[in-house]
């Protein structure tokens, strides 16, 4: 398993910006293959809440297994957690909501007061109400966890239990709706797998590599010290790719559900399968930043069933959102 850091090695490209090129290279790759996944057999919503999730959180997961595995600090999988979801919910809705507007459904006064003629918008934005749902029973139930300052086992076994359940719903939706279209998963559909599972090696070589470094690294904001917010932006990037390509394209349910759906990730996998292994603590700014992800997904659903997306000027209110929370994480 390093024979690909070793061969780095003997090309005397060990520095943290190649394996920070590999860990964008191989996650654009996956996108790059995720967007072929719309013609074999996954509709834009799905392919954003089961398939993108898996691979733009895969860097959260194999934090996780390397925080757990070298006795890592285990705080800081409580802040690279925090640190994906709300930069999900806020940031990177909110800037393509500010440069492209994330409009789910058309808007209505363009059709007449009908709200557009395609039922498949109408039915977009029911799951993303839904998923968004799922946001706040996840949220709640961290912080309901939480109460008595950490999470354990028993509460990881619970997280983790509730994720499975959510995500075993969303597969046989999946699988109902191909059903009645009458749609199969062609044999392009698993080659792309694979291809996604390669580049899931590069991902997990690149952020072992990356963690050990930091690790290692004493004094400044870029050491130790602030392992859970550099991981968490690390890992936010291919999140962040996926927001501005699709937000581009004009495709704001899978901006949408891809952002919204990978926090599920986060919260309550990552957390409830660290939990499982060791205890991980509920403190520092983690109430306010619970809080600051239940309004986010309010307001979200508020959005989405009064606009059908997110209009531009609300795209400042999230990105203000953010600033606080950047504030209350490092300044307070």
């Amino acid at each position: 398993m390093t024979f690909f850091p070793d061969f780095i090695d003997s090309l005397g490209l060990t520095s943290p910006w190649t394996y920070v090129g590999l860990f964008l290279a191989a996650s654009m790759l996956m996108m790059w293959r995720l967007e072929a996944m719309l013609d074999h057999g996954l509709e834009g919503t799905a392919l954003g809440t089961i398939v993108m999730p898996y691979c733009s959180g895969l860097g959260n997961l194999i934090f996780v297994y390397l925080i757990v595995a070298h006795n890592g600090p285990v705080r800081e999988v409580m802040t690279n957690c925090l640190v994906n979801n709300v930069t999900n919910l806020t940031l990177l809705l909110g800037l393509p909501a500010l440069l492209w507007g994330l409009a789910v459904v058309p808007d209505r006064t363009a059709t007449g007061g009908r709200g557009g003629g395609d039922t498949a918008p109408r039915i977009n934005r029911l799951s993303l109400l839904l998923t968004l749902t799922a946001v706040l029973f996840f949220t709640g139930a961290v912080w309901v966890l939480g109460r008595d300052g950490r999470l354990d086992r028993r509460d990881g076994i619970m997280l983790t239990g509730l994720f499975l359940f959510w995500q075993c719903f969303q597969v046989f939706d999946v699988l109902k709706h191909n059903v009645r279209q009458q749609r199969s998963f062609g044999w392009l559909f698993y080659f792309d797998t694979l291809v996604v599972l390669a580049s899931a090696y590069v991902v997990y070589v690149s952020i072992d590599w990356l963690v050990a470094w930091l690790s290692h690294q004493h004094g400044g904001f870029v050491s130790a010290t602030h392992l859970g917010w550099l991981s968490g932006w690390l890992m936010v990037l291919p999140n962040a790719l996926l927001a501005f390509y699709w937000g581009w394209k004009r495709r704001a349910d899978i901006v949408y559900s891809s952002q919204v759906g990978d926090g599920h990730i986060c919260i309550p996998l990552c957390l409830g399968l660290c939990a499982m292994f060791t205890p991980v603590p509920m403190a520092g700014f983690v109430q306010m930043s619970l809080l600051l992800l239940c309004g986010a997904a309010i307001l979200h659903a508020f959005f989405l069933l009064v606009y059908g997306g997110m209009p531009r000027w609300a795209g400042w209110l999230f990105t203000g959102a953010y600033a606080l929370f950047l504030y209350e994480g490092l300044l307070a």
